[in-house]
């Protein structure tokens, strides 16, 4: 073997923790070492069968792609070796020595936070499956050539996982990877060759591409090679030959996330577009799902053959947590990521799959209210964003909401708007809701006053997402959609019509002329109500205007908000406005007034552009008392 001199390289600093957060903390499950590194070589494999369909040398005359495992007990090593892709000296500085993926320091925080009980669902989420060899190795060797070179120099990389990795050019006359694992004494368990058969039948049992594993056989003394997974497409399979145990294994093999999924949908579709699609909803949410740089999408295949994972083209962001795969038979093998955006089948794909999404979920929360809910509470925030992005789908989208509201007397979002509307009144024309900075603060709205009094259903809103989503959510079955926090003529029909023509005293008549003088242009209009029981006054928003907390959202933004000017309410029957009525003095009467609008300001706005200025004016009216 051709060795040349060593250079000694420096792992990027975050590699550094990684594998200090690896080596140092108690793991939970050692034996996933060898799923990430099968998982790795499968990729390797994939990448070449892609490259090669248009350069067909790649494969320098092995057609017969495998994975192979050889266990060495004398010298206490495990080998896994692929004659997949491989790598060059620029390759495995990139890929061995550093983390280009973003999002590294949110991975690493949470790495931290559970560094005594490191969750295994992390490894493999931002490409650090092969660091996870650490855990149970004392130095790791990977030999390694790119298909298709024209010499045989590969490249021998070697580590102890402490700080530096070596990098040496030697002669390696197959292509691929070759990883060598040299155990720790306490990790010796690995190196029987059940404890790996068993690992492999747990974990990688439907990788497509043959994983081999070395034994001896004692009678003829030699060596030979056992295929020990089924290295066949799971998706391509008939289902009704698919045990639920493989569906969930091949979920767990394909997304890296160690719980099962609650639902999948596995589907052959000839025609037009022939495909198969495999979808899965998971069980808990990616950790990082609010990452916009984070990539999302299925793993595209065409005709069994890997194309690329987190292909977005086929299903949109407010879907971005269902994963699984589509394997079309109508899409070019030569496809990129600019011919999907524009291709025709790719949308039509996307249709289909959209609606087979939106399809297991309708079952699901028709057949399992408990697992529906599970669904609701991890991904509900995301599902919200559908009505904003996808109006050709918007009633389907809109029975899949929950929300929670003043009667279901819970923060937890359990109730749909079929719900509500076999809930409601009959003479009641509208389903009502508020949208509030959070739970507690909408259910003690005073805008609910009417509502608790007449015993009429409020759907509870307080999630940011909220107000934009129901701008786009102005109608169900028939029902308009009404904020009760904005000036509706329909509010008027709840009221009685006694209540209504109950006789205004000259001492309100008076009251409101003043009140009118003394605010001027800081409302649009000031008007008595009949609507609140235990609060002087309201402010709402006109119906034409932004609400207060589409303002919050634009301001959050950064983005310019108009002044909002708002009707003002007084309830007539309030023992402080019949004080208020009695006060003749000017000076004292506009103090009161000014309190009572920053009182029902603060109460719809949770602030106030000059709370020192309430607080003086709250003393100073104790202090007259």
């Amino acid at each position: 073997m051709n060795i040349q001199k060593k250079e000694v390289y420096s792992f990027q600093s975050e590699v550094k923790q990684i594998l200090h957060l690896m080596i140092h903390s108690l793991y939970s499950n050692k034996e996933i070492f060898l799923r990430e590194l099968i998982s790795n070589a499968s990729d390797a494999i994939d990448k070449l069968r892609f490259q090669s369909i248009s350069n067909t040398e790649l494969y320098e005359n092995d057609n017969n792609l495998k994975i192979q495992i050889s266990i060495n007990k004398s010298q206490k090593t495990i080998i896994i070796s692929d004659n997949g892709i491989g790598m060059t000296r620029q390759d495995t500085i990139e890929n061995l020595g550093t983390i280009a993926k973003s999002g590294t320091k949110s991975f690493l925080k949470s790495l931290e936070k559970k560094q005594n009980n490191i969750k295994n669902e992390l490894i493999g989420e931002f490409g650090v499956g092969f660091y996870s060899s650490f855990i149970v190795s004392r130095k790791v060797s990977v030999r390694t050539r790119l298909a298709g070179s024209k010499s045989d120099q590969g490249v021998l990389w070697e580590s102890s996982g402490e700080g530096e990795y070596n990098i040496t050019t030697v002669m390696k006359k197959q292509k691929g990877t070759e990883i060598t694992l040299f155990l720790k004494k306490e990790e010796e368990e690995f190196l029987e060759l059940w404890r790996i058969q068993n690992i492999i039948s747990k974990y990688s049992d439907h990788i497509t591409v043959p994983i081999q594993i070395q034994k001896y056989d004692e009678k003829n003394k030699t060596y030979f090679w056992e295929q020990i997974n089924k290295a066949t497409a799971l998706w391509i399979q008939n289902k009704s030959s698919i045990s639920e145990k493989e569906y969930q294994d091949f979920y767990k093999h394909l997304t890296n996330d160690q719980n099962n999924p609650i639902f999948w949908s596995h589907n052959h579709v000839e025609g037009i577009n022939e495909y198969i699609s495999l979808l899965f909803i998971p069980e808990k949410a990616a950790w990082d799902i609010w990452n916009r740089e984070n990539k999302y999408g299925l793993k595209l295949y065409v005709k069994r053959v890997y194309i690329m994972d987190n292909a977005q083209e086929f299903l949109p962001n407010y879907l971005r947590f269902i994963r699984g795969l589509i394997d079309s038979n109508h899409l070019p093998l030569n496809v990129s990521r600019e011919i999907l955006q524009d291709n025709s089948i790719t949308q039509n794909l996307k249709k289909a799959l959209i609606k087979r999404s939106l399809k297991m979920l309708e079952t699901l929360a028709k057949n399992d209210d408990k697992k529906y809910q599970q669904f609701w509470n991890q991904f509900g925030l995301v599902l919200k964003e559908g009505p904003a992005e996808d109006s050709k789908n918007l009633n389907t989208i809109i029975k899949l909401l929950r929300f929670t509201s003043i009667q279901n007397n819970t923060s937890e979002q359990t109730l749909s708007l079929e719900k509500y509307i076999s809930n409601m009144h009959p003479n009641q024309e509208k389903i009502y809701y508020i949208t509030a900075d959070s739970y507690t603060s909408a259910k003690n709205s005073p805008h609910l006053e009417l509502f608790n009094k007449k015993n009429i259903d409020v759907l509870l809103l307080s999630d940011r997402i909220d107000e934009w989503m129901m701008n786009y959510i102005t109608e169900f079955e028939g029902k308009k959609i009404q904020s009760i926090s904005k000036d509706d003529e329909s509010l008027n029909k709840l009221i009685k019509e006694k209540e209504k023509k109950q006789e205004t005293s000259v001492e309100i008549t008076e009251f409101l002329k003043k009140a009118k003088t003394t605010l001027g242009e800081k409302v649009k209009s000031i008007r008595l109500t009949h609507r609140l029981t235990d609060t002087p006054c309201i402010v709402l928003s006109d119906s034409n205007e932004m609400s207060t907390q589409m303002a919050k959202l634009f301001t959050a933004a950064g983005q310019a908000v108009p002044e909002l000017k708002y009707i003002f309410e007084i309830n007539p029957n309030h023992d402080l406005i019949k004080k208020i009525c009695k006060i003749n003095e000017t000076k004292k009467f506009d103090e009161w007034i000014n309190f009572l609008l920053d009182q029902a300001l603060f109460a719809e706005k949770g602030s106030l552009e000059n709370p020192h200025q309430f607080i003086s004016r709250i003393n100073k009216l104790i202090l007259e008392q």
